[in-house]
């Protein structure tokens, strides 16, 4: 049987409510989870590492970025150069059923916790046209 070694907590996640699953012992194989609000995808970030290609800002012997003489093709004005950096593996589930399994898998207060409360996506209300008047 497994043992929960995560607890679920209330968040903010892009100035929105959220959960997200926090290690409570060093045995967790997980760094943290979160449920994304708008996307209603669960994220899982597993102590797993791995080496992943990332463009970051060029710096100069001060350790300030580099600027471009002309924004680039991104919009932005800083040089950049590809790094290879360790990363942590992450994980994204979709399925709702998926994601409860889980909760109730790894977490001690998965029964006390009202996540469902946070698993609903919210619809953005449209006007819809009034046609023929």
């Amino acid at each position: 049987m497994n043992e929960p070694t995560m607890m679920i907590v209330q968040a903010t996640w892009n100035e929105k409510q959220t959960f997200r699953l926090i290690p409570i012992s060093l045995n967790c194989p997980y760094v943290e989870c979160i449920l994304d609000p708008e996307t209603q995808v669960f994220v899982i970030i597993s102590k797993i590492s791995k080496t992943s290609l990332h463009m970051l800002p060029k710096l100069d012997d001060n350790g300030d970025a580099l600027l471009t003489k002309n924004l680039r093709s991104n919009g932005r004005n800083i040089r950049e150069e590809r790094q290879k950096i360790d990363v942590f593996q992450e994980f994204y589930i979709e399925d709702k059923i998926a994601i409860k399994e889980l909760i109730h898998l790894f977490s001690i207060n998965a029964t006390t916790f009202n996540y469902d409360a946070f698993m609903v996506k919210k619809e953005i209300e449209e006007e819809l046209p009034v046609v023929g008047v």
